[in-house]
């Protein structure tokens, strides 16, 4: 009995050493983070972690390489959880390791040079838990470099949850989907003294523009969920610079310019979908920038406010960020039409268009077919025709739509 006394003691004093090497381990990494969202602003980037508690924090830059650097204590991350970042124009290969007793560092390389606009916790709400954001924002390489080291770091004790914007704290994920209406603006090409191509047996194009861009908006304004408006609804001329700036008045989501193709070979058939190219898109934001004196060319950002440097990063992002959404829709739109109609080789093309020059309003023109081909314009004549195209518009909209960044 004594000797089962004496092992049960031995025991005793073992489990409890063992609790008491246990228990430090346990208060050290007292929460988790659970999930890694970045969000993809124009010129911006807000990055959240979401956690099972409230954490302790510093964020900072440093450089060569440039990166972002989060130091978190009492937090516990797995890498698995970091591979789950968004694409984006600023952060990449993030990397975590440990700093001090308790702590986990998390780092992004930069592609380009960010300033840290603020960092807060968000008190658990809805359907999340604990989340921590941090806001990035374009930056010149000098402006970066001023700003890099620990004397610089924004942490917990200068920033808290309770100090946070209610604009903030209304914020549940990164990318949110709005139950608000989408915008499209339609543009018939042509018209008034500017009949467009003619066709084979004399059609103009700014007769099969205008009725087929009606023929959309009808389709559209069935569906209940897109406020749709077209650039001209009879017979006029527009200017394609007054296009543009219609679709931009209407804080447009989506700008479609529909245009009906004519080639001295009679031969040429096939519809075909146009983005701007690159190189046409860069040299008309530097030129709209200047003209407009650079005051909220896009998304209500005033470039005044900053330097010439910043403006047209500010710029190429918003632009960089059009063209993308206007390629994507592009695809898609290729891959509709490509089931009811002859498409050309390679559907989706690029060039310098006017109508597709708005920084901040994803656009495409779409070439319904060629006039000159007798076959085509015989079509394009039809109504059953139109309304067969003007469908198949109708489903690369929607699925579109249903990406929650647009």
């Amino acid at each position: 009995m004594q000797q089962i006394k004496r092992l049960l003691s031995q025991m005793t004093a073992i489990i409890f050493i063992a609790a008491l090497c246990i228990l430090p381990i346990s208060d050290a990494f007292a929460g988790k983070i659970t999930g890694l969202r970045i969000g993809q602003g124009i010129g911006s980037v807000r990055i959240v972690f979401d956690a099972d508690s409230k954490f302790d924090y510093k964020v900072f830059t440093l450089s060569e390489p440039n990166r972002l650097v989060i130091d978190a204590q009492g937090v516990d991350v797995s890498p698995t959880v970091l591979d789950n970042k968004d694409n984006n124009v600023f952060v990449e290969n993030v990397r975590v390791g440990t700093v001090g007793v308790n702590g986990v560092r998390i780092a992004f390389d930069l592609k380009k040079p960010i300033l840290i606009k603020k960092a807060f916790m968000l008190a658990p709400q809805s359907n999340f838990n604990w989340r921590f954001a941090i806001d990035l924002e374009a930056s010149s390489e000098r402006e970066f470099i001023s700003k890099v080291g620990n004397s610089h770091a924004i942490s917990s004790s200068d920033y808290n949850s309770a100090d946070a914007n209610p604009s903030d704290k209304a914020i549940t994920a990164p990318v949110v989907q709005s139950n608000k209406r989408k915008i499209i603006v339609i543009d018939a090409g042509h018209g008034g003294v500017d009949p467009g191509a003619i066709g084979y047996n004399g059609t103009y194009e700014k007769n099969i523009t205008l009725s087929m861009a009606k023929e959309l908006k009808e389709l559209l304004d069935k569906k209940g969920k897109y406020t749709v408006y077209l650039t001209r609804s009879r017979d006029v001329f527009i200017p394609l610079r007054e296009r543009v700036k219609i679709s931009r008045g209407y804080d447009a989501d989506l700008f479609i310019s529909i245009h009906a193709d004519s080639a001295r070979n009679r031969k040429a058939v096939g519809l075909s979908v146009y983005t701007l190219s690159e190189t046409a898109s860069d040299k008309e934001a530097a030129a709209l920038a200047e003209k407009e004196n650079k005051a909220d060319i896009v998304a209500g950002l005033n470039f005044a406010e900053h330097s010439k440097e910043v403006s047209d990063i500010l710029l190429n992002l918003a632009q960089r960020e059009t063209n993308n959404s206007s390629a994507e829709f592009a695809s898609l739109l290729s891959s509709q039409m490509s089931k009811v109609a002859k498409t050309v080789s390679n559907t989706h093309r690029f060039a310098g268009f006017a109508v597709l020059k708005a920084p901040d309003v994803p656009s495409v023109l779409l070439e319904l077919g060629y006039l000159s081909n007798p076959t085509e314009e015989r079509q394009l004549r039809r109504k059953s025709y139109r309304r067969k195209l003007a469908d198949a518009a109708v489903k690369a909209i929607d699925k579109y739509f249903q990406n929650p960044k647009h």
